[in-house]
C-alpha cells in the first residue's frame, strides 16, 4: 500500500509520517511540503491513501484533493488539520476521513479501518485481480483490463455474482438488459460478448478461471483471485476480512440483491 503524507511544515509532516508507519508498519510512505510536487507524484504512482493537510502554503489542501481525485476517482483522501470547521468542505468532495491536530498513531489506526475505497493488499497486486466491493473492476499485475465492449465487463461481473454457477444465454440477456422496454433480442451480440472475455483471458493466461457448458458459463472461484470470494472464503473459516467496504458493484442495478445479503452478514 503506498500513502502520501502532505504538510508544509517539517516537524508537522515527521510526526504524520511516524504516525502512519507505527499504525501500519507495511505501508510504503512517501513524504511531501509541496502540494505541487505530491500532485505530479500521485499522477506517477496512484497512491491508494493521501493525508493532507487543509492548510499549506502553495495550496490549499481542499483544492489539491478535488485534483488527486480528479487523477484518480478510488483514491482514499484524509484531511490532517487543527480546525473543525472544514468537516464540511471535507465530506463535500467524499473525503475517506478527517483527523484533528494533534495526529496520533489512535487516530490514524481509526482512518485505515474505514477506508472509504478498498485498497489493494499484496495478493491483490500480481496477476488478475478482480474487485466487487465498491465499483466491480479488474485488474492485472496492478491495471485496469480493458475490453472491447462495456458490456463484457458486465457480463464477467454477473458470472462473478453468481459465485461459481453456471449462467445461461438467456439468463445474461435477461440482466444486462433487465430495463430495455421493449425487450429485443441480443442473442449475437451476447455470443460476442463472450468472444469477447474469453478473448482477454487468454492473452492474460487466466481463461482457465472460466468453464462453459452446453450453452452456460460461469468462473470457478478457487481460481479467481477476487475480494468477494476471499471474504466469503474468510467469513467461512472464521476468519476477520476487513475486505468488504459497504459496498458492493455499485454501478449494477442487478447487484443489489448481493448487497443485501453481504449486509445482513
Amino acid at each position: 500500500m503506498l500513502v502520501f503524507a502532505i504538510d508544509d511544515e517539517k516537524i508537522a509532516l515527521e510526526g504524520l509520517i511516524g504516525a502512519i508507519r507505527k499504525a501500519v508498519p507495511s505501508a510504503e510512505v512517501m513524504g511531501f511540503r509541496s502540494a505541487e510536487k505530491a500532485l505530479v507524484s500521485c499522477r506517477e504512482l496512484e497512491p491508494e491513501v493521501v493525508f493532507v493537510d487543509i492548510e499549506m502554503r502553495d495550496m490549499n489542501g481542499v483544492e489539491l484533493a478535488r485534483r488527486m481525485k480528479a487523477l484518480q476517482p478510488d483514491i482514499n483522501i484524509i484531511f490532517t488539520t487543527g480546525y473543525a470547521e472544514y468537516t464540511v468542505k471535507a465530506f463535500e468532495i467524499h473525503a475517506s476521513g478527517y483527523v484533528l491536530k494533534p495526529v496520533t498513531t489512535e487516530k490514524i489506526s481509526r482512518e485505515f479501518q474505514e477506508l472509504r475505497h478498498p485498497v489493494m493488499e499484496n495478493w491483490q497486486r500480481r496477476g488478475l485481480y478482480v474487485r466487487a466491493f465498491g465499483n466491480f473492476e479488474v485488474w492485472y499485475d496492478g491495471k485496469p483490463v480493458k475490453f472491447q465492449y462495456s458490456k463484457t465487463k458486465e457480463l464477467f461481473a454477473y458470472l462473478i455474482d453468481r459465485n461459481g454457477a453456471l449462467t445461461t444465454l438467456g439468463e445474461l440477456e435477461a440482466v444486462l438488459w433487465e430495463e430495455e422496454e421493449p425487450p429485443r433480442s441480443h442473442v449475437s451480440y451476447l455470443k460476442n460478448l463472450r468472444a469477447d472475455l474469453l478473448q482477454v483471458l487468454e492473452k492474460l493466461g487466466c481463461a482457465n478461471i472460466l468453464v462453459r457448458s452446453r450453452g452456460s458459463i460461469g468462473v470457478l472461484p478457487e481460481k479467481t483471485p477476487c475480494d468477494y470470494f476471499e471474504f466469503l472464503r474468510r467469513r467461512k473459516e472464521g476468519k476477520p476480512s476487513g475486505l468488504y467496504c459497504g459496498e458492493y458493484m455499485t454501478q449494477y442495478s442487478w447487484a443489489e440483491m448481493t448487497h443485501g445479503s453481504l449486509e445482513m452478514m
